[in-house]
């Protein structure tokens, strides 16, 4: 926090109106999983066969100079040169989130790739509970892996955060009992986030409206005051308060600025309409007015997810004394009591949730009557 904080404040004594807070840094496309909201793995196997090379990673870290460093992909567990990349990033200094789905956590751990440091954490992608989490990454005993590698990584000294991205049909009885698992688990903190309508993602029908956004995220975050509900997050809590519906905020699509085996993608992460052979070439040609909620461009219309909107939260916290005042107010009175959402979380205890309440309602009622006939 204390690096983040001291990073915004010098760039606006720069007068520099846009910055990168966190490099997402693609080493390559390819993954061990192919879940059906994910547009990465969609490339043709050409593409997905290739790596970033090391030195292209480390030129692109060193260009743009963000104090944070996300390692998305793919999965870069399967990225040849992961453990020199880290270590680099580590003498750096470089506050690294290697984005996991966790299925080769546990091997590599024992394997000694890595050792625990105050700026390595494993960002392990979680979709809730058990049955929640496999179907949403289409394969059954994902959940279970996942957890050995949390609990391996816990337990050899690691930081470990969780990664969660809500659909259309979540449940949000289910996610906060998910959240209580995971504190319980050991993670430091959690990141949440609505899914984003991927172009190349095989199931367009998933996604969350921005209005279902914050209904969803009200239920969810809101009445934690029984105690039990001590959640951490890994994030913003003026996005989280963005989530809820009680903020209005726009896009800043440079603060998450991408890295990839293509080059500098043009605009963000989500969005891929041309890629930058440098840095500045990307911040200084890049017609930003073009994309966020308020351009009315059409592909930005649903967007609320962290990538693009937690810039703008913290850019809030530290441009304006409201700002200030509004992060320091949620942080200490954290527990929103809120007696319409305590409602619809109850209401919502009598619908049917789950992977095959979903199903119906994609259509595969026939499929849901011969699995459940056994």
């Amino acid at each position: 926090m204390w690096t983040v904080a001291s990073y915004v404040l010098k760039q606006r004594l720069k007068g520099r109106k846009r910055y990168p807070l966190v490099l997402m840094l693609e080493p390559l496309f390819r993954c061990n999983l192919a879940c059906a909201g994910c547009g990465k793995i969609q490339y043709p196997a050409h593409i997905l066969k290739k790596d970033l090379p090391l030195e292209d990673a480390l030129k692109a870290v060193d260009e743009c100079d963000a104090p944070m460093v996300s390692i998305p992909g793919g999965e870069p567990l399967l990225y040849p040169h992961i453990r020199e990349l880290v270590d680099e990033l580590v003498r750096r200094k470089k506050y690294i989130y290697l984005c996991s789905n966790a299925i080769l956590l546990k091997e590599k751990l024992e394997a000694g790739w890595f050792k625990p440091s105050k700026y390595l954490t494993f960002s392990i992608h979680m979709d809730g509970q058990q049955e929640h989490h496999d179907f949403a990454v289409c394969r059954e005993g994902t959940y279970d892996k996942a957890i050995a590698g949390i609990r391996k990584a816990v337990d050899m000294g690691f930081r470990v955060t969780t990664n969660t991205t809500l659909f259309e049909g979540a449940d949000p009885n289910s996610v906060r009992q998910f959240f209580d698992e995971m504190m319980e688990l050991g993670v430091e903190g959690m990141m949440i986030s609505p899914g984003y309508a991927y172009d190349k993602a095989p199931d367009q029908q998933s996604f969350l409206q921005r209005k279902e956004t914050n209904e969803l995220f009200e239920m969810i975050l809101s009445n934690r005051k029984d105690g039990k509900r001590k959640w951490v997050f890994n994030q913003s809590p003026l996005f989280l308060e963005f989530l809820m519906g009680q903020r209005e905020y726009d896009c800043t699509p440079w603060g998450n600025p991408t890295y990839n085996i293509f080059g500098w993608q043009k605009p963000c992460y989500l969005l891929q309409e041309g890629y930058a052979d440098t840095f500045q070439e990307l911040m200084d040609e890049t017609e930003w007015e073009n994309y966020g909620h308020q351009s009315g461009n059409p592909k930005c219309a649903n967007c609320m997810v962290h990538s693009g909107y937690e810039a703008t939260a913290v850019d809030h916290t530290f441009s304006s004394f409201g700002g200030m005042w509004g992060t320091i107010k949620a942080m200490v009175f954290n527990t929103y009591a809120n007696p319409g959402a305590a409602k619809k979380l109850k209401d919502e205890e009598k619908k049917p949730h789950g992977p095959l309440a979903r199903l119906v309602e994609l259509g595969f009622a026939d499929d849901v009557k011969q699995k459940k006939a056994g």
